[in-house]
């Protein structure tokens, strides 16, 4: 069985107009999401083998946060830039690529990439966090997604079970 945690990366700043999209800080809002998040997933015992986490500066910050909450600085973490903005299909393609020696893996990325992807594998699963994931995956929100696999090279299409969808406001 493998465990993928999709994370979007939290709120990010817009205060600096002169700042690249890529360079963006995470705002307040978005520090204290990732925050939140870990908390949760430490509380539920999460334990994630490797995250895979755009390059980009609010998904790195996002990433940081989250394992340090965690306590878990022993895990990890792959930054590409090939994460950044890249579609639905190129994430699936690098989950597919994942080491299967990690039963668990974290992406920490961007929409509208995350949410397709996370509408495209999950077929079951509890019927509020689908209805919830079906209608938006906001900043900062976390999808736990189970499959029946032995490789992630076997990930398709349908094939998830959406075990949770973490969502920061009804943490807060």
């Amino acid at each position: 069985m493998k465990t993928l945690y999709l994370m979007r990366h939290g709120k990010s700043a817009w205060d600096d107009p002169s700042l690249d999209d890529h360079d963006r800080p995470l705002a307040p809002r978005g520090r204290k999401a990732a925050r939140l998040v870990g908390h949760e997933l430490k509380d539920r015992g999460a334990r994630i083998g490797l995250v895979l986490c755009s390059t980009a500066r609010r998904a790195a910050d996002t990433a940081d946060r989250l394992l340090e909450v965690m306590d878990a600085p022993d895990i990890p973490v792959e930054r590409e830039r090939g994460l950044y903005l890249c579609g639905a299909g190129v994430l699936l393609e690098r989950l597919r690529d994942a080491p299967d020696s990690a039963s668990s893996l974290m992406l920490v990325a961007h929409n509208p990439d995350l949410h397709d992807l996370a509408r495209d594998l999950t077929g079951s699963g509890d019927e509020r966090h689908r209805a919830a994931l079906a209608e938006k995956f906001p900043t900062g929100a976390c999808a736990v997604i189970l499959f029946e696999a032995a490789r992630w090279a076997d990930l398709d299409s349908g094939a998830g079970r959406l075990a949770d969808f973490i969502l920061p406001r009804k943490l807060s």
